[in-house]
């Protein structure tokens, strides 16, 4: 079973990717709508990949990565981020991001995301 925990304000943004990881059996989904309650749900609970957006009003996407490295540097994360991929690979190197999504995630995206955790994992 693998554990995501989707964090974003707007769900809308967000329809496909997590219509396509529900659709998943083996994904056990969580979802959070700030970075202080994903922190929180981090701290308790065994996430295997966080997805986030890129501003979650109380904090922006990497600001959340770098506050869950300080509780599990064992996850995973995905980022939605409008930067280029040169500029986001600047933005966070030495984080560990999995992977750079687009600002409406979908199908494909999610297929992606899942196909490249479950390499990492050795699934």
């Amino acid at each position: 079973m693998i554990k995501i925990l989707v964090v974003n304000r707007d769900e809308k943004n967000f329809g496909d990717l997590i219509s396509a990881l529900k659709g998943n059996g083996d994904i056990e989904l969580e979802l959070s709508d700030s970075g202080e309650k994903a922190l929180a749900e981090v701290a308790d609970k065994a996430i295997d990949l966080v997805v986030t957006d890129e501003d979650l009003g109380d904090m922006t996407g990497l600001e959340l990565v770098k506050g869950i490295l300080k509780i599990n540097c064992m996850i995973n994360f995905a980022v939605v981020s409008g930067l280029s991929a040169g500029d986001f690979h600047e933005a966070s190197e030495g984080l560990g991001v999995m992977t750079q999504l687009p600002k409406r995630p979908d199908k494909n995206d999610a297929d992606d995301m899942i196909k490249t955790l479950r390499r990492i994992k050795g699934m």
